[in-house]
């Protein structure tokens, strides 16, 4: 399991938090970022979707989430909304590289 910092209020339990809901967000970013990369180097909406991959990834954060000792449901579901809705940009992002 992770370290946690000791806090000695809620202010700076709080504080704690923000800065990490920050990290998240810009872990997201960086994610996204690449998934837009991806698109790159696929051929066709049927990769860009990629269900082995999907399935792949909740499998891991699953058991990522339980070394962790968090909700493994939380978690694939948190990944299913980030990954669906990345999909979608992806899907957009190949049909405008697409030439006609």
């Amino acid at each position: 399991m992770s370290s946690v910092k000791k806090c000695n209020s809620l202010e700076e339990v709080r504080e704690e938090i923000d800065k990490i809901d920050e990290l998240i967000v810009k872990l997201i970013s960086q994610r996204s970022h690449l998934v837009r990369q991806a698109v790159l180097f696929k051929n066709s909406i049927e990769e860009v979707k990629a269900d082995d991959r999907i399935d792949f990834i909740l499998q891991r954060v699953r058991n990522l989430a339980i070394q962790e000792n968090v909700s493994p449901n939380m978690i694939s579901d948190l990944f299913k909304i980030m990954i669906n809705e990345m999909v979608e940009t992806e899907i957009s992002e190949f049909r405008n590289t697409q030439i006609f």
